[in-house]
């Protein structure tokens, strides 16, 4: 197993727990990896699932994140200033003490740092999902960039944590669904998010430098898979392809799917099964037998 750069990031005793139970069972790990606006615990209906089939889980936060919805709307405060290395290097020292490669899913901002950790060649498998784009993925459509104004509107947003108003989460990632739906996701899972990544993304590839760069050509990348939803405006068809392009160069296996009709919330919606099941069907393809 390649060997991921030593991180000095603190993980807490949760996350240790994690890891520790992930290695104590002897079984393939997954580890899961969420964007802005979300909490670990959104990934809970997908990791009962991987565990049916036989893997084990690790669902680490991002830094400083509070430990339930409701405690982290109490104090938004505490999502201010995640920047994107950061938070990969938080993953990279998660997946350190794993004793076996695993595989690496991850949705929005989580679904470029899963390309990140792939790129470092630590990741068996690797699902993206409607990733945040990196540098050298060049599309911006006009609902991305409606998307990213309720940050990118004011530049002291990169020193912020910024809560979605609902308006803005519905066009944002529930555009496909109803709106009883749509409260119900905002109420159980919509938190405040840091606002730097997304200007990390809007200048990256004005930066040479930017923390949003991903290795397409890593010898050691491993497969990996793209999922993007049809209908998402936050990122819409043209970015999720424009970066299984630039990872088709590659020599690993690389694939493309796109779940029709779908937005943004695909991972945590009614839908979340179907593109869990994909998910899960290209890691049990490519991936480490379990």
């Amino acid at each position: 197993m390649a060997q991921p750069p030593s991180t000095s990031t603190t993980l807490t005793t949760a996350e240790l727990e994690e890891i520790a139970r992930a290695n104590d069972s002897g079984r393939t790990p997954v580890v899961f990896v969420h964007g802005l606006w979300l909490l670990s615990s959104s990934w809970d209906r997908w990791r009962r699932l991987f565990e049916e089939n036989g893997y084990s889980t690790v669902a680490p936060g991002w830094p400083d994140d509070p430990d339930t919805v409701a405690a982290a709307r109490e104090h938004p405060e505490l999502f201010a200033r995640k920047m994107v290395q950061a938070v990969t290097d938080h993953y990279l020292a998660a997946i350190e003490k794993l004793g076996t490669e695993p595989a690496v899913v991850g949705h929005s901002f989580g679904g470029l740092i899963a390309q990140k950790i792939a790129g470092d060649g630590v990741a068996a498998v690797t699902v993206a999902i409607d990733p945040a784009p990196g540098r050298g993925v060049l599309p911006l459509p006009a609902s991305a960039l409606k998307s990213g104004s309720p940050v990118l509107g004011n530049p002291a947003n990169a020193r912020r944590s910024v809560t979605l108003t609902f308006e803005e989460f519905t066009y944002g990632w529930a555009n496909t669904l109803d709106e009883v739906e749509a409260r119900q996701l905002y109420e159980d899972f919509h938190v405040a998010a840091s606002g730097v990544p997304i200007f990390q993304a809007a200048v990256a590839n004005l930066n040479p430098f930017s923390e949003t760069r991903v290795d397409f050509t890593a010898a050691d990348r491993g497969p990996l898979l793209i999922v993007s939803g049809e209908k998402d405006h936050t990122v819409p068809h043209a970015i999720s392809h424009a970066a299984y392009t630039k990872h088709a160069k590659n020599t690993a296996v690389t694939e493309f799917v796109e779940i029709p009709d779908r937005g943004h919330s695909l991972v945590i919606d009614h839908g979340w099964g179907e593109v869990a099941q994909t998910a899960l069907d290209f890691i049990q393809t490519h991936g480490p037998s379990v």
